[in-house]
């Protein structure tokens, strides 16, 4: 039985990990709810690790990847792991520093207490003139708006911009909705895009908020 994917994302408070989508979905971290790891079954095979393992390990996962050097605004990392101590690691990086990237996030797992096995599928974007315009041009406009630029004071900005062939992907956490809706506008605003997939998760939904007030 595995576990579900998370993805990787700039630390808030002390929450790190959402449900990755269906791409990846990724690393994705934020101060949103990380999402309880489902419950190892009493019929677990022999040698699975337990819950309290398994949560310590997710913790570490999340803790070594988001701290690697080269983990930037262009890259996407989502790691699972399986009762049986295997992390699989999942994203998209860019072109860049890719390779480094991708070696150095299998090296750091590997090196976590109780990982038997890391299979790295971490995907190394292909080089493009075109897409590294996309990727400037996107990370102008939507850190440029107002209503977005706080993001940009983060050490690792939490909207992240994956770019592959002419495709945009935005991954990772805001506050508002209002806030996911003016990234996705001023992505497809980009000239050249061909088109535009905003992940990006609600930290907190206008409903609880309403539910707050009353």
């Amino acid at each position: 039985m595995s576990q579900e994917a998370h993805e990787v994302k700039p630390m808030k408070k002390s929450l790190l990990a959402v449900r990755a989508l269906p791409l990846i979905l990724s690393m994705t971290i934020f101060s949103v709810a990380a999402l309880a790891s489902p419950a190892i079954q009493d019929n677990q095979p022999t040698g699975a690790l337990n819950q309290k393992s398994l949560d310590r390990i997710y913790k570490e996962v999340r803790h070594e990847l988001v701290m690697l050097p080269y983990y930037g605004v262009f890259d996407n990392l989502a790691y699972k792991v399986d009762p049986d101590g295997t992390v699989t690691l999942l994203g998209q990086v860019s072109p860049e520093r890719g390779s480094t990237l991708k070696s150095e996030a299998e090296k750091a797992v590997k090196r976590i207490e109780g990982v038997e096995k890391v299979v790295n599928n971490i995907e190394v974007l292909p080089a493009s003139f075109s897409d590294d315009r996309i990727r400037r041009a996107a990370y102008r406009a939507i850190y440029g708006d107002p209503a977005l630029n706080l993001y940009q004071l983060r050490a690792v900005p939490p909207i992240h911009i994956i770019v592959k062939n002419g495709n945009i992907t935005l991954e990772g956490v805001v506050a508002l909705q209002m806030d996911k809706q003016i990234a996705g506008m001023r992505a497809n605003a980009i000239p050249g895009v061909f088109s535009v997939t905003n992940n990006l998760v609600v930290e907190e939904p206008e409903k609880k908020k309403d539910e707050k007030k009353k």
